[in-house]
């Protein structure tokens, strides 16, 4: 008790230097926690927007089938079978079949995918419907506002578009946009473009056909005999964005080291200070009858009451800003895509108790490590010596 209790009184006593402390400890605390809530809320609604746009319940991919290789879609179709047919009959999951084509905007030609869907399908956020209007003698057309800006395409426009059929035969024929749908995903929009999944078999000479299968979400898929296709939860399916995600905790890791750095560093530099500046102290306590180890405990202390006085100011100043950008979020304007990810214009940060009391734990061992490296020498101080203001 009379450790702590000096330690507290040396904390409050050093005035100025002690708030300074506190001030850079406090705004590591807030940057850190800030930095990475907004870290994971980015990647959070990432995985959630291509969960709830492209993925939702999982799919059935085609044995063939590899979405990384665009080559592969010339063999990666074939015929649903009856177990995954019932599944779309009774409304919990839609058929895409998707061929490589091209397009031909303005006398330009531009590569893409071309996918065809269920007009009347509620499993995934697509606005298909619109695939049921335009004018009766072209094929209507959907395409997202990447895929708009890229070819320069406006609403209305009549474009040309050529693909090669099942018997490798090419063939084009004009079809009609009828909408440029906004949307944040560049999974379902950049270098793509939607038709109705019945224009599309016909064009392809590919009747019943798919490439995958998208699941409602909440259903789940009995086994069964799925035929050439076999069946990947949301969780398999984005392990590869996952992965790209943890990647780039290098980048959070190295601002963490950075960010505590600062904190650290003025703990460190005030102790030294301290054990320079107060060696007639210490012999006065020693020649009270103080143990070395509890002259090291009382000045190990003052450096963890530092740390543990930041908390408190970082919480009360804090916590406020945090809580007002997790309630309204961060706009970015225009702002869809990164990295290939799903982007939000709106930034919505998470703040885990994990992240905060992690945080804290972690910040709070290496304050406390940082107080007693520099006073380790007072073991080894003689009192007479001390008393002199001179090492051993």
């Amino acid at each position: 008790m009379t450790v702590l209790r000096l330690a507290f009184r040396n904390v409050l006593g050093a005035g100025l230097k002690t708030w300074l402390n506190v001030a850079v400890l406090s705004l590591a605390f807030v940057v850190i926690v800030w930095v990475q809530g907004f870290y994971d809320g980015v990647n959070q609604q990432a995985l959630d927007a291509i969960i709830d746009i492209e993925y939702a319940g999982g799919q059935f991919w085609h044995e063939e089938y590899d979405k990384f290789d665009p080559l592969t879609l010339e063999q990666s179709h074939g015929k649903i079978s009856p177990d995954v047919q019932k599944i779309i009959d009774d409304g919990n999951a839609i058929p895409i079949l998707t061929t490589l084509g091209a397009i031909y905007p303005h006398g330009r030609m531009i590569s893409l995918m071309i996918k065809g869907v269920k007009t009347d399908q509620d499993i995934i956020p697509l606005p298909s419907h619109v695939l049921e209007n335009g004018n009766p003698n072209l094929i209507p057309a959907l395409i997202g506002t990447r895929m708009a800006e890229a070819g320069e395409i406006e609403k209305g426009d009549v474009i040309t578009m050529r693909w090669r059929d099942a018997n490798g035969t090419f063939d084009a024929t004009d079809v009609e946009i009828v909408e440029i749908m906004n949307t944040i995903a560049p999974s379902i929009d950049a270098g793509q473009i939607w038709i109705p999944i019945e224009s599309l078999r016909e064009a392809m000479q590919m009747p019943g056909e798919a490439t995958v299968i998208t699941v409602r979400k909440g259903f789940d898929v009995e086994i069964g005999e799925f035929g050439q296709f076999y069946f990947m939860l949301p969780e398999k399916l984005l392990e590869d964005m996952i992965n790209v995600m943890k990647g780039r905790d290098i980048f959070w890791m190295i601002m963490y080291v950075l960010l505590s750095s600062l904190g650290l560093l003025a703990i460190f530099d005030t102790q030294m200070l301290a054990v320079f500046r107060r060696r007639k102290e210490m012999g006065m306590l020693m020649a009270l009858g103080m143990t070395r180890k509890e002259i090291v405990g009382t000045f190990t202390l003052e450096g963890a009451l530092q740390g543990l006085l930041s908390v408190v100011v970082a919480f009360a100043w804090g916590a406020p800003i945090c809580y007002w950008t997790m309630t309204t979020g961060f706009r970015f304007g225009n702002l869809k895509e990164g990295g290939g990810f799903a982007i939000p214009t709106v930034v919505y940060p998470e703040y885990s108790p994990q992240l905060v009391f992690g945080t804290i734990f972690i910040l709070m061992f290496f304050i406390t490590l940082v107080s007693f490296l520099p006073v380790r020498r007072v073991v080894k101080l003689k009192p007479t010596d001390a008393l002199r203001g001179r090492w051993s």
